[in-house]
């Protein structure tokens, strides 16, 4: 059974949710991470990220700069969801799969 979160219960959930993710930074209503990985377990984090980000209707920023990518999930103009906290943890989920094989 899924719970409802609303006002000030929803954002101590996200706030106690983000604790958990490791390496993220929150920035405004955004949170981000950045990876030191090769290009190609930049393809295949991307691709992985893809997939999820499509089953949960998300978009986030997926960016490549030299030997590090750039991943940003939340939009500046509205709150953090549980859906795209969600995402930032399987995003390490995929994370971790890409650079453990």
């Amino acid at each position: 059974m899924r719970a409802l979160f609303g006002g000030r219960a929803k954002h101590d959930y996200l706030s106690d949710a983000l604790t958990l993710l490791n390496g993220w930074t929150r920035e405004g209503e955004q949170i981000r991470r950045t990876l030191v990985i090769d290009d190609t377990q930049h393809a295949a984090l991307t691709e992985r990220v893809k997939v999820v980000a499509d089953a949960l209707h998300l978009r986030p920023e997926i960016s490549r700069l030299a030997d590090h990518t750039q991943i940003r999930v939340g939009h500046g103009n509205t709150p953090l969801s549980e859906g795209e906290v969600l995402l930032a943890a399987r995003i390490e989920d995929a994370y971790r799969a890409v650079t453990e094989s």
